[in-house]
């Protein structure tokens, strides 16, 4: 891999998901034809041939790649990829094409499985060169270049995505992840031949979603999606015509074990509905609510949409983090507390509403701050407080807010510490020119909401004792006592970590949970349909 700076930030979000601006990633001897879907799960990497008497003179790429012209912009990588096995056939073992060959052409015949519009170049040429018979005891140089060339073909489509600035017209301001594929594959053909097993360079959450994405396209190839109209509205308890087509959907949707002839709304439907609720980030309680119906009766052509949405975004993200970190996933309006691969705990936070959006992007959390003052951004200021001071003239003192001073034309005000501060008892700092930042909030009740867009940007905190104790758990003497009295009493208090915690705000509408469910959260910034277009389009990764 490159040198990339973000490297070291090998990470899984959410949900990162999952397993998750103002103010506050055997072979087979004979006839490696096509094969069944199953071959389309394992990895292309795998465990390459490392044989080194199989050998062909340099010449022949050239000549490759004059027949095949649309190769040549990774001439670089495949001149380069031979040069460091001297010229030995990297797909051929005894003259026979091992199976990673077979499965790469399958995978590259099928890129609609990985959640692309394009096609493979050279198709037929591909199908028709694998499918020869290799028995002569020779490697066919043609086929071992086709692959090659496959190979880098598909590492910057399926593992790389769209270019840098698609990724930013899509509002992602996370850092990219950085892999010389070259080089990457280079190194699988050291690998032992017992060590069969290669992970792909793309967060794990992609190899997910790809597996949830074949499921839902033969769904649809098979089902008609005609919306579900309950009239009247139906409780637990009653019998309707109704229900047992909504006990098929459920079914279909892998929520429902038993009965679907069954017109009875009864206590095993009612938990089949609170399991879809839940992965639809709904509440919970079993009712079939105008909100749940709704889910129920989105398109399966929209959750495809959606899938390969978010199966892009998982292109962009750096593979795994081995330490400490935090992960934010928006549409989700939940907090992952992390170390490595392992979920520690999760809360829900308040994100920023629509008209100030919470950002995309990465910081490293530097401070802890107990019983901060608010500084108002000068936009809330003009917007909203100078309004409320004309309205009520006793509202600065009423919410423990003084003015400190003057800018352009407008009073500089700050909200005194205590349990009345917008930003709660403690705050957690990571610079950044977006000026968004966790903290606590004086207004707990929004966490009990199901959609919770409520915040001018910053994120607010469920649990911000947990988390000041997580972040400050190498630091002497920040016991929860003593954690618990700096939130109490006092004035501003910063602590700065001696050792910073990388935090991720991401945004995936879909994903994958540590309990294998597929989860779907609403499109809360309109963020989904801009970047499918872009997909559609097929504008991928620049060279």
């Amino acid at each position: 891999m490159s040198g990339h700076p973000y490297l070291k930030y090998y990470f899984l979000i959410l949900f990162i998901v999952c397993e998750t601006l103002v103010g506050c990633g055997q072979p087979k001897p004979k006839k490696p034809a096509a094969k069944p879907a199953r071959v389309w799960d394992e990895t292309i990497p795998g465990n390459f041939s490392t044989q080194s008497k199989t050998v062909f003179d340099s010449t022949a790429i050239d000549e490759f790649l004059k027949n095949y012209p649309d190769f040549k912009p990774y001439s670089n990588e495949i001149h380069r990829f031979y040069q460091g096995r001297n010229y030995a056939c990297a797909w051929f073992e005894g003259g026979r094409l091992i199976e990673q060959g077979s499965n790469l052409a399958s995978r590259m015949l099928n890129l609609q499985n990985e959640g692309l519009s394009q096609t493979a170049p050279y198709q037929k040429q591909l199908d028709s060169l694998v499918n020869i018979e290799h028995t002569n005891g020779k490697a066919d140089i043609q086929t071992e270049l086709m692959l090659t060339a496959q190979y880098f073909v598909f590492s910057r489509l399926a593992w790389q995505g769209l270019d840098n600035s698609a990724s930013r017209m899509a509002r992602w301001y996370l850092p990219r992840k950085k892999v010389d594929y070259e080089q990457y594959l280079d190194s699988l053909l050291k690998i032992p031949a017992n060590e069969v097993a290669a992970a792909e360079p793309v967060y794990r959450q992609y190899e997910l979603l790809r597996a949830w994405l074949r499921k839902y396209r033969a769904l649809d190839e098979r089902e008609t999606w005609t919306p579900i109209v309950v009239r009247p509205a139906i409780i637990p308890g009653d019998t309707a015509a109704v229900v047992p087509l909504i006990r098929r959907r459920l079914y279909l949707l892998e929520d429902f074990k038993g009965d679907t002839l069954s017109p009875a709304y009864n206590e095993e439907l009612q938990t089949a509905i609170t399991h879809f609720q839940n992965r639809h980030g709904l509440t919970g309680d079993g009712l079939l609510t105008k909100e749940t119906l709704a889910e129920l009766n989105v398109s399966l052509k929209s959750r495809i949409e959606q899938i390969i949405v978010n199966m892009e975004r998982c292109r962009w993200l750096p593979l795994k983090l081995n330490t400490d970190y935090l992960a934010v996933n928006i549409p989700e309006f939940k907090l992952h507390v992390y170390h490595g691969d392992s979920l520690l705990w999760s809360c829900n936070v308040v994100v920023g509403k629509t008209m100030h959006q919470t950002t995309v992007f990465y910081g490293e959390i530097k401070y802890v701050v107990f019983r901060p003052y608010w500084d108002v951004p000068p936009s809330i200021v003009r917007k909203e407080i100078l309004r409320d001071m004309r309205r009520h003239p006793n509202y600065l003192a009423a919410h423990q807010m003084q003015i400190i001073g003057h800018a352009d034309g407008l009073p500089v005000i700050r909200q005194l510490p205590g349990p009345e501060n917008s930003l709660g008892l403690v705050k957690f700092l990571f610079p950044n020119s977006y000026n968004i930042y966790l903290h606590d909030t004086p207004t707990k009740s929004l966490f009990g909401e199901t959609a919770r867009a409520f915040s001018h940007g910053c994120i607010r905190v469920q649990e911000p004792a947990k988390l000041a104790a997580f972040l400050l758990k190498d630091e002497d003497g920040w016991d929860a006592d003593k954690i618990e009295a700096a939130m109490q009493s006092g004035d501003d208090h910063s602590i700065t970590l001696q050792n910073k915690v990388p935090v991720f705000i991401a945004y995936f509408t879909a994903f994958t949970g540590r309990d294998h469910q597929l989860n779907f959260r609403k499109d809360i910034y309109h963020l989904d349909g801009t970047l499918a277009a872009m997909i559609l389009s097929g504008k991928r990764a620049r060279r």
